[in-house]
């Protein structure tokens, strides 16, 4: 019977029925396929959702996964086997093909926690695939023998051939699920489960087990940084942002140390490239150094900015990706979406019941030995061996047996059976003519003490549990800290860090502009995503993106570049009202419009007209020389307009007079200052960036030539100028604006003389990050203050710790020097803290219309961590 004629078409694909076949000259029957591919589809679909692409929620295996642990397990002998051997034992459980399994036991492999390697395993940084199966080998890790397995409770079922045995799921006793992560699609559903810290793990199930709360957020095995804000516990919705770790090794060269989770440095590299080409960036060239650990060396293009090219490569390539997790899992046979708290409570839940079970069947194991071992020292202690020699048949020997045991079965703790006597006759007589009753008595007696300390387990299940899982993270946690460090992320606007890689040119006659007109003027350098704004005669204006050819409207004054949000750029304006109107001057600002919107600057009267325009990137407002046209009985015809008297206004404001007269011309006498100040900036320490919008410790007012003070934890400073996109190191501890004459002091650790340093000194003005503490790598900063007279409280420490603490005046103990000089020794004696007391002598208060910004100091606590005290 071939395939079709399995199926009948009228049961919409059922079996045939064979007794309802007539004879060989019936009609040819006629199958319904809408019918059979119903069918077809939802076992298919089902099936792929079981036993292919989603984990089960109590072990976080696929079925594949779990098929191979459990073919290792079964040829675990402690040594390492041949790939392809393993990959040939596991097609006895997984009928879908060597390579699959090949593939899967790889990625086990590569995850470092359940397999223990050998060979070419390939690089998950670099993306180079495994050796071939029978190059490599591969043998179960201590951790996985110790929690992964346990037959006796381990639920089995038959294999797809029905010859062997396989694992419903293995009694996993860690939550593998959130520590490996997974990925599958099947039909329909997906399942993107990622991975996370072990000792957090471990850390998240004790505080279940406590009752206290807890949070879990990813750790990928690539490191980098991420911003887990909208993490949604892993359930679908939820976004994780990922950065590469990237850091300026010099002004011309960018180092990216770590890659986002699910890229290769092939990738990324390729995504540089790309935007390369397409003009989002501009590099020279690009090094792979990666090996053991990730270094990328991107090399500038002259002229290229290292902090806007590292936003740059976060906002244009693969440095920065958003990865949505979608934790679904299989339970009951269902796929399930729960999120990664409630995971790991089930999965704690269900650790506590296997560590029950195990106690509850090593108690019976126990309790079967104790009655066997009691049995057998009442057997040959009263030697009821001896009555069975007259029995002539084995029914009057086991009856015999059971008779001559009756007043000993009440001090047992369970009925004799037919069993317990067979096995009493099975004694050799050598074991009898040697039995030790000491020996037993002390092995019964071991037996109780180990039912006792069971039996306590049992009824302190929880802490026993909680004492498990500490064991577990001391046992197997060291050397897996957390690698990504969690952050939270600026949002980049790709606008601010694309390289102009276009050139707009305008032709105000005729109304056009863009970037393929490149036989009219000049305006300057853009790129393909900038928007424009355009200024016309009449007072009308609108913003528009950039094209290669584009219509703006006739009589074109200004056109520039548009920065929205942009507080700084003034507009200085007269325009005459109409056609008869009076002259008006304004100063506005355009901070927000709706693109490709017409505006007008002016009243919107008709027949107005702009007298006199410039755009300010500053704030700056210059003095004009008004000419007026002669009038009878108007004798001044030329004054001046200072635009600083102005107010600044809203660009939709109508502005103020300036002459009702007929006006000539408008002539530039004197450029003039800002008036706007200096930028005000903050530094978010969250996100380690400036910014201008009050987000974070106010810095104070920048005018041009104003600088930033660095200062690392290493004992580095440097200036800086205050950039928005500017990035900086990320062990700062000190940035503020910089002032030549400030002094401070520092107490640091001199590496190369061994005994600690004080000195007071001025940062001087230098660009590169250079040390203060001295170039030796076993040099280390203590303490760093601004306070003008500070006392130091030392105390000892080592063969010196019972020596009194000495106070130090640092005015009176050492004068200002240079940056450079050593400074003076503190003590020959080990010093085991510093730390700064309350100033006897307190500077008066000093003038300042800034914000104030309150002195700080820098400590160092019992484990040599640097603090910021603010």
């Amino acid at each position: 019977m071939d395939e079709l004629d399995k199926y009948d078409g009228q049961n919409g694909g059922g079996p045939v029925d064979n007794s309802k076949r007539s004879g060989d000259n019936d009609f040819p029957r006629i199958i319904h396929l809408s019918g059979m591919y119903k069918d077809w589809f939802l076992d298919y679909a089902s099936y792929v959702i079981l036993e292919r692409a989603v984990p089960h929620l109590h072990d976080g295996l696929k079925p594949v996964h779990r098929r191979i642990m459990h073919a290792m397990k079964r040829l675990d002998d402690g040594r390492f086997n041949k790939v392809a051997n393993i990959i040939g034992y596991t097609m006895q459980y997984h009928p879908h093909g060597d390579v699959s399994i090949g593939d899967a036991l790889v990625q086990l492999g590569q995850k470092d926690l359940l397999v223990e390697t050998q060979g070419n395993w390939g690089n998950l940084l670099t993306g180079d695939s495994a050796a071939a199966s029978r190059y490599i080998e591969a043998r179960l890790s201590q951790f996985a023998l110790e929690v992964v397995f346990n037959p006796k409770t381990t639920e089995w079922k038959l294999s797809y051939d029905g010859r062997n045995k396989e694992p419903v799921t293995l009694p996993v006793k860690f939550p593998l699920l959130l520590a490996q992560g997974v990925e599958g699609i099947a039909v329909g559903l997906a399942s993107k489960v990622l991975p996370h810290n072990f000792n957090e793990l471990m850390d998240a199930t004790i505080a279940c087990l406590q009752d206290k709360e807890f949070e879990l957020f990813p750790d990928f095995p690539g490191g980098g940084m991420a911003d887990f804000s909208r993490y949604n516990d892993g359930l679908r919705g939820g976004a994780v942002r990922v950065r590469a770790r990237i850091s300026k090794l010099d002004k011309k060269t960018l180092v990216i140390h770590d890659i986002p989770f699910g890229k290769t440095t092939g990738s990324v590299i390729d995504s540089i490239l790309k935007a390369n080409e397409k003009g989002k960036i501009k590099i020279k060239k690009i090094d792979d150094n990666t090996a053991g650990k990730v270094e990328v060396l991107v090399h500038l293009a002259p002229g290229i900015s290292p902090d806007k090219t590292i936003d740059a490569l976060y906002a244009f390539t693969d440095c920065e990706i958003s990865i949505s997790p979608n934790s679904c899992v299989i339970e009951d046979n269902k796929p399930r979406f729960i999120g990664v708290g409630e995971m790991l409570k089930i999965s704690t839940d269900n650790t506590v019941r296997l560590l029950k079970l195990e106690l509850e069947i090593r108690l019976s194991e126990l309790s079967e030995e104790w009655h066997m071992s009691s049995l057998e020292k009442i057997f040959i202690e009263n030697r009821i061996y001896l009555s069975i020699e007259e029995c002539e048949t084995w029914e009057s020997v086991l009856e015999t047996i059971d008779r001559e045991l009756e007043p000993y079965k009440k001090l047992l703790l369970r009925q004799v059976t037919r069993e317990d006597i067979v096995k009493l006759t099975e004694i050799k007589i050598k074991r009898i003519s040697k039995y030790d009753n000491k020996r037993a008595d002390e092995h019964i007696k071991s037996i109780e003490q180990e039912m006792e300390e069971v039996n306590h387990h049992l009824n302190n299940l929880i802490a026993f549990a909680i004492n498990y899982f500490k064991r577990i993270k001391k046992k197997y946690g060291q050397g897996r800290e957390r690698k990504t460090e969690i952050r939270s992320f600026d949002n980049i606007e790709a606008s601010k860090v694309v390289v102009a890689n276009e050139k707009l040119y305008v032709n105000r006659a005729e109304g056009f502009a863009g970037t393929g007109l490149k036989k009219d003027e000049y305006v300057c350098d853009c790129s393909d995503i900038d928007d424009i704004i355009v200024f016309r005669q009449d007072g009308t204006y609108m913003v528009t993106k950039v094209a290669p050819k584009l219509f703006t409207g006739k009589n074109i004054i200004h056109i520039a570049i548009f920065k929205r949000n942009d507080k700084r750029t003034i507009y200085n304006i007269v325009y005459r009202d109409g056609l008869n109107g009076a002259f008006m001057m304004k100063r506005a600002s355009i901070e927000g419009v709706t693109r490709d919107k017409e505006y007008n600057i002016t009243r919107g009267a008709k027949n107005s007209r702009i007298m006199y325009f410039s755009a300010n990137p500053n704030g700056e407002a210059e003095v004009v020389r008004v000419y007026l046209k002669p009038k009878p009985r108007l004798k001044n015809l030329v004054f001046e307009l200072d635009f600083g008297e102005l107010s600044i206004k809203g660009k939709n404001s109508i502005g103020n007079i300036l002459t009702r007269h007929n006006v000539h011309k408008i002539a530039l006498k004197e450029k003039g200052e800002s008036t706007l100040g200096g930028a005000r900036i903050w530094f978010d320490e969250d996100i380690n960036r400036l910014n201008s919008d009050g987000r974070g410790r106010f810095l104070g007012e920048f005018n041009r030539d104003d600088r930033l003070l660095v200062v690392t934890r290493s004992g580095k400073f440097r200036l800086s100028n205050f950039e928005i996109t500017n990035h900086f190191e990320e062990d700062v501890i000190l940035l503020e604006k910089y002032r030549y004459d400030k002094v401070f002091s520092a107490v640091y650790y001199d590496g190369e003389k061994k005994y600690h340093y004080l000195k007071r000194f001025a940062f001087d003005a230098v660009e590169k990050l250079t040390s203060f503490i001295g170039e030796h790598e076993d040099s280390k900063l203590v303490r760093l203050t601004e306070v003008e007279y500070p006392r130091l409280e030392l105390k000892f420490g080592g063969s010196n710790r019972d020596r009194d603490s000495e106070i130090i005046e640092v005015a009176d103990f050492i004068g200002v020097k240079g940056y450079k000089a050593r400074g003076k020794r503190l003590t020959k004696y080990e010093v085991s803290i510093v730390s700064e007391l309350e100033p006897l002598i307190k500077p008066g208060p000093e003038k300042d219309t800034e914000e104030t910004v309150e002195p700080f100091q820098i400590d160092v606590d019992d484990d040599k961590q640097m603090k910021l005290k603010l």
